[in-house]
């Protein structure tokens, strides 16, 4: 019997500080008995990721794509996705803000085949979550209400990182993604409300989240450019 697969894709832009121990860390994670393939997207990064993922793709084994272009986030995750080729299929982010302890947890609704799709959810845990700014949380909130408003998906956190997804539904819907950056979040999910039958979960999760000084990429900008992104993927885009 041919051994089931979970893909975890990583993007990565400028995370010389963390990109070695978060895969690490996703390496040892329990992933519930799923072989793992490890894909790391470098997003053109400019300090000394590309120096350390070539190391680590030779003694690891991982798979690594190194983009020739900066172009985002959301385009770094489609390259991982239209390469994957697991039963299941997870993003992980670069930085150290997820923990892939949780893996069990997240996996577990879809290998018990009630979901076809599962979001981690920083707001519905009791699980620990570092306190760092009220803006942006509001500004979260505020953008998954508009979110389920359109979808009529009653999400907690539309934004998070942690989305799981079955392998063949995010590779039929990974080259229609027009996204580049951070409007990979409401794009993906406009995208998969609009998929007949689809089984949505939510499951709580921790935090560990940076301040901008730590690394932490996403601005005010991305949130009001994402008010647009909600209403065109929901309205507008085929």
């Amino acid at each position: 019997m041919k051994k089931r697969v979970l893909t975890v894709v990583i993007p990565c832009y400028n995370e010389e500080k963390t990109i070695a121990e978060i895969v690490e860390r996703v390496e040892k994670a329990d992933s519930l008995g799923l072989k793992k393939e490890i894909i790391v997207v470098d997003d053109e990064s400019k300090d000394k990721s590309r120096k350390i993922l070539k190391e680590m793709e030779a003694k690891k084994g991982i798979v690594v794509v190194y983009k020739e272009k900066n172009e985002g986030k959301g385009s770094a995750l489609k390259t991982g996705f239209l390469r994957s080729k697991g039963d299941v299929v997870l993003v992980q982010d670069a930085d150290l803000e997820y923990d892939p302890s949780e893996y069990p947890v997240l996996l577990e609704p879809i290998l018990a085949d009630k979901a076809d799709v599962v979001y981690g959810s920083r707001f519905q845990s009791g699980k620990p979550h570092r306190v760092v700014y009220y803006w942006h949380a509001l500004m979260n909130k505020m953008l998954t209400m508009m979110s389920n408003i359109f979808t009529n998906i009653d999400l907690t956190d539309m934004e998070t990182c942690y989305k799981v997804f079955r392998g063949d539904l995010i590779r039929k819907i990974a080259p229609k993604l027009e996204s580049e950056r951070f409007g990979f979040e409401p794009e993906i999910t406009a995208r998969l409300s609009k998929v007949d039958g689809i089984r949505f979960y939510e499951v709580g999760i921790s935090y560990y989240g940076r301040t901008y000084k730590e690394g932490k990429k996403i601005t005010w900008r991305d949130g009001c450019k994402a008010i647009y992104e909600i209403f065109y993927y929901n309205v507008l885009a085929k």
